[in-house]
């Protein structure tokens, strides 16, 4: 296993028992397409952890893999000014991981998190697991449990 992802299975055992069952794809999953197709599942399936700035502050914004970010929509619903997309250094420095590999949870630093509904309608879904070939699975209600991601309607289909 990549070292970086054995850190997060290390990290997110520590801090909330999860046991990941992580797998790595040499193919890569950079895409919500490619991590479908070298899973095996649909693409709304995919759980995509878009790294913001959101007047100033970074966010993670868990989306389905078929839906994009609204950033006109995310910054009505949380009455912000701004909403833009984080550089590589901000979403490192934020979430202790690089562009392509952000787990929705297991961060550097407390990170607030939002969530695309649609996941919820899912048994189960995947996620990155520290880098751009690794992911594992997960129910929307673990998901939920350990990101404690707030619910926003900020999301359209790609």
């Amino acid at each position: 296993m990549h070292p970086t992802a054995a850190e997060f299975a290390d990290r997110v055992h520590a801090a909330y028992g999860l046991e990941p069952s992580i797998e790595e794809f040499p193919e890569g999953t950079k895409t919500a397409r490619d991590a479908a197709v070298a899973i095996g599942c649909s693409v709304a399936q995919i759980v995509k952890s878009i790294v913001v700035v959101v007047d100033g502050e970074v966010v993670v914004v868990l989306t389905a893999g078929d839906n994009r970010v609204d950033t006109d929509a995310l910054a009505a619903e949380l009455g912000a000014e701004t909403v833009r997309t984080a550089t590589p250094d901000e979403v490192k420095r934020a979430t202790g991981w690089s562009i392509g590999g952000v787990p929705p949870f297991g961060h550097e630093t407390p990170v607030a998190t939002y969530l695309d509904e649609s996941l919820r309608s899912h048994d189960q879904i995947w996620a990155a697991a520290g880098t751009p070939d690794a992911v594992f699975e997960l129910s929307p209600a673990t998901l939920r449990r350990i990101a404690e991601p707030e619910p926003v309607d900020a999301f359209e289909p790609t």
